[in-house]
């Protein structure tokens, strides 16, 4: 069992690494360069050459998408009341409780853990945060500065989500030709998306510890609640149980951060709750591995 809990966290755990290395050596990397990159360009490949050679079941897809924004509406609760509680802002706050890294870390760790199936799953919930992730967080970090629905329509992951949905209607398969191209291009989204996390991880800095962790407990056991309310209203099992489980339990986005510095929404705050659930997560992912992999 050990072994292969350490067989699916050790690949994140060493390229997080190679990117805190990165930064130690004050090595010039432009992390809003490779997130644009990793967004725009190999996210939506990986997406594409993923759903066109897996065998997915549609009905499943879809239901671990619906499984995304149920969790993340039940997220609105304590990205709410807890700030109020606190006396702090919550808009400075709750883009933390209803964004957390499915990207840098959940695809990672569901296709370690679950294979092509497992990643497949992942990315129907990735796909779904990511849509509203950028609209609705800088809403709520900037104000009116979202873009509408003309900035939703610029993104390159809305035609490849369409793209991805006709594949599995359809059971269609790209050609080989354009499927090695996808599939060579979104290859380098997985590492380059740790490597990003253990930049961003050295290299921000964090204030306040006991209010972040305290933070960070509720994004994690919270998400992992709404998750498992969830995956029982859906009647989810196996892959998609799991998938939904790590995904919804995962830590703080860095993109939360990345927003909160551009909007001047306590950036240091959101430093603190990115970085504190971080480890607070690769504490937590062994033993929530441990009871899904055994299950």
């Amino acid at each position: 069992m050990m072994i292969e809990i350490a067989t699916v966290l050790l690949p994140v755990l060493v390229c997080a690494l190679i990117g805190a290395c990165w930064a130690y050596t004050r090595t010039h990397y432009d992390a809003e360069f490779i997130s644009r990159l990793v967004l725009n360009i190999g996210a939506p490949c990986l997406m594409l050459s993923v759903l066109s050679q897996v065998e997915i079941d549609a009905r499943v897809f879809g239901q671990t998408a619906m499984a995304c924004v149920l969790v993340t509406l039940l997220m609105v609760i304590p990205g709410i009341l807890l700030p109020k509680a606190l006396g702090d802002d919550v808009r400075t706050y709750l883009p933390s409780f209803l964004f957390p890294n499915v990207g840098n870390m959940g695809l990672p760790v569901c296709m370690l853990a679950f294979g092509e199936q497992g990643l497949a799953l992942a990315l129907a919930f990735f796909m779904m945060l990511s849509v509203a992730h950028f609209p609705v967080g800088i809403l709520l970090a900037g104000g009116r500065q979202a873009g509408g629905l003309m900035g939703i329509a610029r993104m390159p992951i809305m035609y490849a989500i369409a793209a991805s949905v006709v594949l599995i209607l359809t059971g269609w398969r790209l050609p080989v030709s354009v499927n090695n191209t996808v599939e060579l291009i979104g290859g380098m989204t997985i590492p380059l998306m740790l490597i990003t996390l253990g930049v961003s991880l050295y290299s921000l800095k964090v204030t306040g510890w006991s209010k972040a962790l305290l933070y960070s407990l509720v994004r994690i056991f919270g998400g992992l609640c709404a998750g498992l309310l969830v995956v029982e209203l859906l009647a989810l099992d196996g892959i998609a149980r799991g998938v939904v489980l790590i995904q919804s339990s995962m830590p703080v986005a860095v993109f939360n951060y990345l927003f909160a510095v551009r909007y001047k929404r306590e950036p240091d705050a959101v430093a603190g709750l990115v970085v504190t659930s971080t480890f607070l997560s690769f504490g937590f992912l062994p033993i929530l591995l441990m009871f899904l992999i055994s299950g």
